[in-house]
């Protein structure tokens, strides 16, 4: 493993937030995998790894994190950026095909929970200093329904219910070591940060498909940076950063 500036790695390299979030950390001093379908290996950079895969199949993730650790190294930071929605009738939403509904559910949920799994090994061997963050791209479906994309609900719901027992589980991890010389056990701590992110408006309202990659990108940076875990849910609003909503 190569001995690298901080990296992080992004599942789901769209052009708007994906690409602004790689550009804001890139700016920071990480190296920059991503990892998505679309994309060509050969493209990758000194700074910049790009790995093609399909994140319909949770089984692909190990690779992705190995590729990445042997490559640049062991990723501080992990953005789960993914996102599938097929369209339903919304006067009958249990019509949706099974293979549909399938393939919707490995990309919001299973995959992810498969990465944060990978994360997790990765942070163990990171030193203290590492940022060790998990961020997963969400929306309002968490909170409410749009009739026509009970897939991508049931996902997002499932991933927020997800990093929340992450968020709340590992945020202080306790290990016990004896120094001889004091002849006492001091303790020391290891933190993992989880977040579920939502852009908003600043009504509080859904951004849906006016969300801004540079506010992400903005946003994710300073998520990465904090100490200690903020609140799992990460609503924001452009311009302004963290903002608490009430729940729907």
């Amino acid at each position: 493993m190569p001995a690298t500036s901080p990296v992080i790695l992004i599942l789901g390299s769209g052009p708007n937030v994906g690409q602004h979030v790689a550009r804001a950390f890139a700016a920071k001093g990480y190296k920059v995998a991503l990892a998505s379908r679309s994309l060509k290996e050969e493209e990758s950079t000194a700074g910049q790894l790009s790995i093609s895969s399909d994140l319909s199949d949770p089984d692909t993730i190990v690779m992705v994190f190995s590729k990445v650790k042997a490559l640049l190294g062991i990723p501080s930071v992990v953005l789960y950026n993914a996102g599938a929605a097929s369209q339903n009738d919304k006067d009958d939403p249990l019509s949706l095909p099974l293979i549909e509904f399938t393939r919707d559910l490995n990309i919001n949920t299973v995959t992810a929970f498969v990465a944060a799994q990978q994360a997790i090994l990765g942070f163990k061997q990171l030193p203290d200093s590492a940022s060790k963050t998990f961020i997963y791209t969400g929306n309002i479906l968490n909170t409410t329904t749009i009739a026509p994309l009970m897939s991508l609900g049931v996902g997002k719901s499932a991933t927020a219910h997800m990093i929340q027992s992450a968020a709340s589980a590992y945020q202080d991890r306790g290990f016990k070591y004896l120094l001889p010389i004091l002849s006492r056990f001091v303790m020391k701590l290891i933190k993992y940060r989880f977040y579920y992110s939502d852009e908003r408006k600043a009504d509080g309202s859904a951004a849906y498909f006016d969300i801004s990659g540079e506010a992400h990108g903005k946003f994710y940076a300073e998520l990465a940076e904090h100490k200690l875990q903020g609140p799992w849910q990460q609503t924001f609003v452009k311009g302004i950063g963290y903002k608490r909503f009430p729940a729907n």
